[in-house]
């Protein structure tokens, strides 16, 4: 049983009622999933359902590989049913013709079923023109339902809902009113991440309720239980190299908490266990053979983080003794000399600073320039940046990647390099870099 949720457009209420179903059904249990790169909606899913939300985006895998992280997400919750969130409109992505990055693609992998989700606000038969056009533009695509949002009233549900059934022929199964409640706060990089709302899950609750009351469950349900087999073959995510336990350290805790659940499991897979540990709160690093500090809020947490001074002197000491330490985005602020002021791990000595307007937003492509502690040189990879931030690189640095794609730190270069410290601005999934976890494993052991 599955079902794409996808939206004819961006900002029209996907990710409330998406995750709102989510928590409607997540009784009879449910697996989600997110298209795109994306930390924040995931967190959402996962406190909805119980059950870690996990990303399908084809830039970053092959449909091969599409086909593989969605059954290993399966069998992994052992959830009856697929919810999957589609990233903007259906059919954007990064061209305006082909498929690659676009939910629509994850949609044809899956051989899924797709209900289209409306904003309505002042439309009735034009509503039925959008869902034509939905339908006609990729008839691979199979709309089986559409699910309006905004809706005034019930005689305006009704009306629109009779356009688009009888001149579409697609089901209408809800209408969501315009409610307050129905709104979800922003931040700079998205959504505000489940961690930092103590709220969140009332208001999840709340999506919840008005989901039951609006939502023909029912309906959605069949449409899952009528989703044809998928087809197509499975392809491995990433190398299984590494045949010694290993042990990694994952700072994780308000400041740092954007890991794809897969690039964790990439670790275990290379026999690593994994010790996780909080930069704000504990007092040193654990006893560890690498370290991973993924991506966060770091700005938010800076003068906690520079207050905890014994951490940093614990992370420092680890690079002076040569192990192997990966910074992504935040974690290459908190391993910076400063950000905004406020003094951080120093292993790269330059100062960090938030900005206003966003710096770097856009997959990435880049090429391993050296030999590295993810990826060795020559290597090409995938990845998607997205920050406010600049770190501002003097000297002559030792960078591991040049950007094919992207903007990367300074003058299409990225990955600031010192010892057997990686940190780079570039957030990889373990499918499109599939050297990671093998080769981060492998480094670890050498010490």
């Amino acid at each position: 049983m599955r079902v794409v949720l996808a939206g004819s457009g961006s900002a029209v209420g996907k990710t409330t009622i998406s995750t709102g179903i989510m928590k409607a059904l997540s009784s009879e249990g449910v697996q989600p999933f997110k298209v795109g790169p994306d930390y924040i909606d995931p967190s959402y899913h996962t406190m909805a359902t119980g059950n870690p939300s996990r990303n399908l985006d084809s830039f970053f895998m092959s449909k091969g590989q599409i086909r593989e992280a969605f059954i290993r997400g399966m069998e992994a919750s052992n959830a009856r049913m697929a919810i999957i969130e589609g990233v903007r409109g259906l059919y954007e992505g990064i061209s305006p013709i082909d498929d690659v990055g676009s939910t629509a693609s994850i949609a044809k992998a899956l051989n899924a079923p797709v209900v289209l989700i409306i904003n309505s606000r002042s439309l009735v038969k034009s509503a039925a023109a959008i869902v034509l056009g939905f339908k006609a533009l990729d008839p691979e695509v199979k709309i089986e339902g559409v699910i309006l949002n905004q809706v005034k009233n019930k005689k305006h549900y009704l009306k629109t809902k009779k356009a688009i059934e009888e001149l579409s022929d697609t089901m209408v199964i809800g209408g969501i009113p315009r409610r307050k409640e129905l709104k979800v706060e922003q931040r700079h990089l998205g959504l505000v991440p489940a961690v930092e709302r103590e709220n969140l899950k009332f208001s999840i609750e709340k999506w919840g309720n008005v989901v039951e009351e609006y939502i023909d469950l029912d309906e959605l349900k069949n449409i899952m239980k009528n989703a044809k087999k998928i087809k197509g073959k499975r392809e491995p995510l990433w190398q299984v190299k590494n045949r010694k336990k290993v042990k990694i350290g994952v700072a994780y805790d308000e400041a740092f908490n954007f890991y794809y659940i897969e690039n964790l499991e990439a670790l275990k897979d290379n026999k690593a266990s994994l010790y996780y540990f909080s930069p704000l709160h504990d007092e040193e690093i654990p006893d560890v053979d690498g370290i991973y500090i993924g991506g966060g809020y770091p700005e938010i947490f800076a003068k906690q983080l520079e207050k905890n001074t014994s951490m940093k002197d614990s992370i420092k000491k680890f690079h002076e003794d040569g192990k192997p330490i990966f910074g992504e985005c935040g974690g290459l602020l908190y391993l910076s000399k400063s950000l905004d002021g406020h003094e951080m791990c120093n292993i790269f000595p330059y100062k960090s600073t938030m900005t206003r307007k966003v710096q770097g937003l856009s997959y990435v492509i880049a090429k391993s320039v050296i030999d590295n502690i993810i990826s060795p040189r020559t290597e090409i990879f995938k990845g998607h940046e997205f920050h406010y931030s600049n770190i501002q690189v003097t000297g002559n640095p030792q960078f591991a990647f040049k950007i094919q794609r992207g903007k990367g730190i300074k003058e299409g270069m990225d990955g600031l390099t010192s010892k057997k410290t990686l940190a780079s601005y570039i957030h990889i999934h373990a499918a499109s870099c599939p050297t990671f976890a093998a080769t981060l494993t492998s480094n670890a052991l050498e010490q």
